[in-house]
Formats: structure tokens, sequence, C-alpha cells
């Protein structure tokens, strides 16, 4: 029985922030005790632990139907694979970084300085993008210390809460690619694994649209319906129920987690009464 073989990261935070979503997704994951290849609960699928930077090419050449990955791995590595869901989680930028006794106003102030990063490839990609003339010193590990020991005069590396930069004495001068977790697949999955995917697509987007919405309940003057319902669109439309106290009812609805305060202000403006809100586990549409 063919089964969808998904490849995850074997260690660090992507790692771990992938197999709880799995979880979330039904999915069970055991543990290993280390093993490169695990057979899955509950779904027909094999996880396979890589190494983030083997992933793009072990999707492209089929050893795995799919991959989580950072985005900034499958940009950097090239390889024919496609992203077919962005994940939210992971999120980090790739930015240029220069010494603080070296201010620059502008990015055609780049021009004729050496950058080193694990990056060659977006960096190259975006400095003939910005028609600049820069030398890439392409570098694999602490790539933030290269101008510190007179190896480049400036980095290109990823950008996650800005200490490293900070304690290099480094700062960031330019944001040239946002990242985060994607999910990608390959050219050519079988018909088998290609319904295996959907599934896992619908379980994953389910998971993800209830991370950012809320379950409302309130209570509220039937006078206050209209009003209150103005703001409440949910997912279709609010569910109304009366209650045994004559002329109240009771109101349910979803709201988006960005929204969320300015509603519930305004619900308390129009009248809503003794509001509940409460986590969504998963929306199924």
């Amino acid at each position: 029985m063919e089964k969808l073989r998904i490849a995850v990261q074997k260690s660090g935070r992507l790692s771990e922030d992938s197999l709880k979503l799995l979880k979330e997704c039904g999915i069970g994951v055991p543990n290993g005790n280390n093993q490169l290849k695990i057979n899955a609960e509950n779904f027909d699928a094999e996880i396979l632990f890589l190494r983030d930077d083997d992933i793009p090419e072990y999707v492209q050449d089929g050893v795995a139907d799919i991959g989580f990955v950072g985005e900034n791995v499958a940009i950097e590595k090239n390889k024919v694979t496609e992203i077919i869901e962005r994940l939210g989680y992971g999120k980090c930028r790739l930015s240029i970084a220069l010494p603080k006794s070296k201010k620059r106003k502008k990015i055609k102030d780049l021009d004729g300085i050496k950058i080193a990063t694990s990056y060659p490839f977006i960096l190259s990609k975006w400095l003939k993008q910005n028609k600049i003339k820069a030398e890439i010193h392409e570098i694999s590990g602490s790539v933030e210390i290269a101008p510190r020991i007179g190896l480049a005069d400036a980095i290109c590396d990823l950008v996650s809460s800005g200490s490293t930069l900070f304690s290099n004495e480094l700062y960031e001068f330019e944001t040239i690619l946002k990242s985060e977790a994607v999910l990608i697949s390959g050219k050519n999955l079988s018909k088998k694994r290609k319904e295996l995917l959907d599934k896992l697509l619908f379980r994953i987007r389910s998971v993800r649209k209830a991370k950012y919405n809320k379950y409302v309940l309130l209570n509220a003057p039937n006078e206050s319906i209209d009003k209150i319902c103005a703001y409440l669109p949910g997912i279709n439309s609010p569910t109304i129920v009366p209650l045994a106290q004559k002329g109240w009812s009771s109101i349910h609805s979803v709201i988006g987690e960005n929204d969320f305060w300015n509603v519930i202000e305004k619900l308390k403006t129009a009248g809503a009464q003794g509001i509940l809100i409460l986590p969504i586990e998963k929306i199924i549409e």
C-alpha cells in the first residue's frame, strides 16, 4: 500500500513545530529512538527525518513526496519543488547586516563591498535585482564574525531577535527575504499519494484556521440583535438562540484573532452581556 512520504527536519525548533502540527492533525509520530524513517499512526504516511538543507533535494528526487522546511532553505537550494502551503511558524528574515562603525544610508552604498553569507543564491539574485555590484563570500557556520576578523565588510544572515547581531556589534541594514515554515511538494506524485496529500492539506488548513479565530457566546436583548450581528459575520452568519428569559437571546459566532479586541468593545457598547470566549480546536468547512 502506497504511503505519503513526509520529510521533517530531524532536530531543532522547526522539527518540533512541524511534529506538533502533524499531531494536531490527528497524525501520530511515535518516538523512533533516532530512526530516520518511521511509520505514522492513524494516517497512511512515512516520516523521514532529514537535515533541513537536504529536504528540497530529497523532495525533488522523489525520495520524499512533501517536506516541512524553512522558505529560506527552499529558495536557496533552488530545486524543482513547489511551495504548496505556508504554515505560519518558524518566522524569520534574511537580512544584510553591517558593522555599527560603518553606517550606510541607502542600498546603493553596498556597491563594491564584500558580503559573507550562507545564502549566496538568494543574495546574488537580490543584488542583481537592485543593480548592486558586491562580492559574495560564501561561508558556513558563524557568519556574523566575518566582519570582525576582516573576512568581509558585511554579512547576509538569518535574523530573529537581533541579539546575535547586537553581540557582534552589527546592525540590520536591509531585509531581503521574509521567511516562514512552508510545505513543499515534488512534481510527480501518484494518484494515491496526491489523494493523501489533499487529505493532509485539508487537516492542516482546518487546524491553522482555528488558531486564528475565537468562538464567542454572548447574551443580548432582542432589540440589540441586529446591531450586534453587524459586528459578528462569523463563518456564514451568527447563530441566535432564544433564552428562557423573555426578550433575550444567546448569540454564537466566530471572531478573527486580529479583530478580537476591537469587536469585543463594539459588542459591549451595542448591549452584549455575559460574553464568553472559547478557543477553537479545528474549523471544518
